[in-house]
């Protein structure tokens, strides 16, 4: 994926920020951890904006409570405190984060709307999870709700709300459908986007704030392109 899709301390797309909490709009192509590819997580990222806004010395405090996955885009939340990644992460463990995702398909569902309920097998040495429809020990339940939110000429857009938070989630369960992901090559759409980014993007996040309890309701812009362009104009 290219290095100058990639977010910087410099351009970093900061959506909420306070002593708390700092949440931001992920490219795609940024990892949000570090991993065994080396290059600079967002976490690390994050830090650096944070340090040189602020004028830190030293090492600056910054907690990860949940990822996205790297060809993704969208709302990324990290906690600026200890006490507000214990409360957040209790809050994402309780299911009391509501989250809203974005996903462009060429084949439409069946459906309108519905829900989709499977069991979700990962494969670790493909770094991929399986949807399948009956439960094994070595499975865990997958559950979304789905609706076609616009059809363009060619694609549908699907706003999808999460009720579970599984490995490749999303991905896995529309491939089940038989409508995979613009650009998901490893979940089977046929070609890859030039950037190496899929279209799925992480929209919306509410929850109340850990520390404030005030209810929170935060937006994400998608990346820049053509697609999601047309879909940003007809959803606003």
């Amino acid at each position: 994926m290219k290095a100058a899709s990639r977010s910087t301390p410099e351009n970093l797309q900061v959506l909420f920020e306070d002593n708390h909490l700092l949440v931001v709009n992920k490219r795609p192509g940024d990892i949000v951890q570090g991993d065994k590819t080396g290059d600079t997580p967002l976490s690390d990222i994050v830090k650096a904006y944070i340090k040189k806004k602020y004028n830190k010395p030293g090492e600056v405090f910054l907690g990860v409570i949940h990822r996205l996955d790297r060809p993704t885009s969208g709302i990324v939340v990290f906690a600026r405190t200890s006490k507000a990644l214990s409360r957040m992460n209790a809050l994402f463990k309780s299911k009391e984060v509501e989250k809203t995702y974005w996903a462009l398909i060429k084949n439409p569902p069946p459906e309108d709307s519905g829900k989709l309920t499977h069991w979700l097998e990962r494969n670790p040495g493909q770094n991929k999870s399986y949807a399948h429809n009956k439960e094994t020990p070595a499975r865990k339940k997958a559950v979304l709700s789905y609706r076609v939110a616009k059809k363009l000429d060619r694609y549908a857009l699907l706003e999808i709300s999460l009720e579970t938070g599984r490995h490749h989630q999303i991905r896995a369960q529309l491939t089940a459908l038989g409508c995979p992901i613009k650009g998901d090559l490893k979940y089977g759409y046929p070609r890859s986007n030039p950037n190496g980014s899929i279209h799925l993007h992480a929209r919306q996040l509410e929850f109340i704030h850990p520390v404030k309890q005030t209810p929170i309701r935060i937006i994400a812009p998608p990346p820049e392109d053509v697609l999601w362009a047309a879909c940003t104009e007809l959803k606003e």
